[in-house]
């Protein structure tokens, strides 16, 4: 199976494509959509959904993962990560592509093990589980590698519950 993750925003959205072979994964790329400040929202909006789709043309996943909106105090980037999610499923419906969401505990629990892990944890086990030399260099593709991890992990265990193998 193939998935891409996304940790998604405006001014940076990471995303990360996985391949489950077996039981392994396997990295077919990663990386992070940024978009200029001086454009407009609705440039930088359609900037993200036009490499999205770009991406799930070019890699043909069958579903793509994304983290949920979660926020504490600054409802202004709460809006605009919610905008950038906005335009990421509506890539993935218009792909005809199965979409998943996880919040950042249920990331931190399928990958670290623990749902109020370090982001240093998180990362270390990305390159863990992908075999990686380095560790992905920007936080936002490091979690969007995660949310794709969380995803296979989650159909795993899915898979396992209805007596099936994946």
């Amino acid at each position: 199976m193939r998935v891409i993750g996304i940790d998604p925003g405006v001014a940076i959205t990471g995303y990360g494509i996985i391949e489950e072979s077996g039981s392994n994964f396997f990295c077919l790329d990663s990386g992070c959509i940024r978009t200029k400040k001086e454009q407009d929202t609705a440039s930088r909006l359609n900037e993200i959904y036009d490499f999205i789709f770009e991406l799930v043309t070019l890699y043909s996943p069958q579903a793509l993962a994304v983290e949920k909106l979660f926020f504490s105090k600054n409802v202004r980037t709460a809006f605009q990560v919610g905008e950038a999610r906005g335009v990421i499923i509506l890539a993935a419906a218009r792909c005809n592509i199965d979409l998943f969401e996880y919040t950042p505990l249920q990331v931190k629990q399928a990958v670290a093990g623990y749902g109020k892990a370090e982001k240093i944890q998180v990362q270390k086990m990305v390159q863990m589980l992908l075999k990686l030399s380095i560790f992905p260099r920007v936080d936002d593709e490091a979690d969007a590698l995660a949310v794709a991890l969380c995803h296979l992990q989650n159909r795993r265990f899915r898979e396992a519950l209805k007596g099936g193998k994946p």
